[in-house]
Formats: C-alpha cells, sequence, structure tokens
C-alpha cells in the first residue's frame, strides 16, 4: 500500500521519537488534540473496541467482519486499526489502492461499505516500532485527525494485551464497550480471566466474550457469550469482503453480534 503524507503531524506521530518530550501524563493540560477527539467523535453512536490478550486469536477477523456484517444491515459503520505493530484488517478488506483524502483532517476511504483508517496507509506496509510516549503520540494523532463524520458504530481492532494504547481507548474514549476474543485455551482462558477483571476494576462496560474456533479441542470458557465454528474455508476468503461475509465464520458472528446489541454492556459474569 502506498505511503503518503498527512500533513506536517500525522506521519511524523507515527515515527519513532528521539530526544526528551512532554510526559503522558503532561499531554491533557498542554495537547489540544483530547478536546479534538472528544468533537471528532460526538456523531459517533456506539465505539466498539474488539480485544484479544493473546495473538493469533482471529481478533482482526473479528473485527474486520464484524464492521462489514454492521453495514450490510445498514448501520454506518468504520472501522479502525490501531494494532500499530501488527496491523492486518487492511489484508482482511482487501483495501488496495485506496487512501484518505486530506480535508479538514482525514477522511477515511469507504471500503465495501465501511470507513476504514488504518496505519498501514502510512508505513508501507511495515511494522511500526514505537514505544511508551510515541504510541500514545500515535493514538492520539490517529484519534484527532481522522473525520469520521456520523456512524452508528465505530470498530477498533485493538493490539493484543492492556497495554499503552487499550489504556489510552479508555481514556480519550470513555464511551467504548469492550468486545473480547478468545480461543479453546487453557492459555487463552487464564489471560483472559486476568484480564477481564482489570476491565472491570476499571469500570469499563464488557459488550461480551466471543470464543473463537470452538469446533476444536480446548477447554471451552464459561464466559463465552457466543462461540464461532472453526471454518477451515475462512483464509480463502480473506481480502474478498463479499466472500468473507458467506461464510460460516460471518454466519455465527452475525448471530452473536445481533444478540450482543440489542443489550446494554456491563460487567463480566463471574
Amino acid at each position: 500500500m502506498t505511503s503518503r503524507s498527512c500533513g506536517p503531524r500525522g506521519i511524523d506521530a507515527l515515527r519513532p521519537k528521539r530526544g526528551a518530550g512532554p510526559s503522558r501524563a503532561a499531554l491533557p493540560a498542554l495537547d489540544p488534540r483530547p478536546s479534538v477527539i472528544r468533537t471528532r467523535l460526538s456523531r459517533i453512536k456506539r465505539i466498539i473496541a474488539v480485544t484479544g490478550w493473546k495473538g493469533g486469536i482471529g481478533k482482526s477477523v473479528t473485527a474486520s467482519t464484524l464492521a462489514l456484517l454492521l453495514s450490510k444491515k445498514g448501520f454506518g459503520t468504520g472501522l479502525l486499526d490501531l494494532d500499530f505493530a501488527g496491523a492486518s484488517d487492511h489484508v482482511v478488506l482487501g483495501a488496495d489502492g485506496v487512501f484518505p483524502k486530506e480535508r479538514l483532517g482525514l477522511e477515511p476511504p469507504v471500503v465495501s461499505g465501511v470507513k476504514f483508517m488504518s496505519v498501514s496507509f502510512f508505513s508501507k506496509n511495515k511494522a511500526v516500532p514505537l514505544r511508551g510516549a510515541n504510541v500514545s503520540d500515535a493514538v492520539i494523532e490517529m484519534l484527532a485527525v481522522t473525520q469520521w463524520g456520523e456512524l452508528d458504530f465505530l470498530v477498533i481492532d485493538m493490539p493484543p494485551g492492556i497495554n499503552d494504547t487499550a489504556l489510552d481507548v479508555i481514556r480519550l474514549l470513555p464511551r467504548t464497550e469492550v468486545l473480547a476474543v478468545t480461543t479453546p485455551s487453557v492459555l487463552a482462558h487464564s489471560v483472559l480471566d486476568r484480564s477481564i477483571e482489570l476491565y472491570n476494576n476499571l469500570n469499563i462496560p464488557l459488550l461480551g466474550v466471543i470464543e473463537n474456533m470452538s469446533g476444536r479441542a480446548g477447554v471451552r470458557s464459561a464466559r463465552a457469550s457466543g462461540r464461532l465454528r472453526y471454518d477451515a474455508g475462512l483464509e480463502k476468503a480473506l481480502g474478498k469482503p463479499a466472500k468473507m461475509l458467506k461464510t460460516k465464520f460471518a454466519a455465527d458472528l452475525g448471530r452473536i453480534a445481533g444478540s450482543l446489541l440489542r443489550r446494554p454492556a456491563g460487567p463480566a459474569r463471574n
């Protein structure tokens, strides 16, 4: 995917910085962008952060397919890929040859009915080596420059774990609801339980827990709100949204999401 300039701050925020800079604690007092973010997102009805605390569990496919399903239902939908080190939603959507328009910020391109924004537009399809304050600055920059307009849903694909990005999203987007993805694995469940407890302690609404690849051998999660069958044909549909929506994976996710989105988010079941 071709990289282009997005103004003096845009691409620079996605590059590691040298030297001292403002501390994360000082940002709210010195940085006007958090107030810009509130204005940018004021016309979005619901924000859903799709997260998973282990890598390779299908989080990005779940986030991208959820956005496609919501758009197909007629909802105004956006998809924001905040997994800077492993951005892959553009692969799922087949988002080649598109780029945000620069107009009082950045207007996301529409891919299969979904407004889509990702670091992949600026990174030349390479991992972005960020840490600490640079991560926070990149998250704030992407949220501040993106012109979403009016949406029913903004789906955010979070990086694995509870890290700088997750904590910044919680701080900057207080209306966020968490949709957790896990797999039938003892390790995945162990991390899930600890992470949900932390989110509950932070008073972050939990929309639900989706167990992916549930048809495979393993330990099923008692917390799961719904289960996605292992779909051997899913890989062949990647990059082809119309085919993605015809997979067993999408059918299962559509049923689960329909149920979850009809009820308010709340604390996880114990």
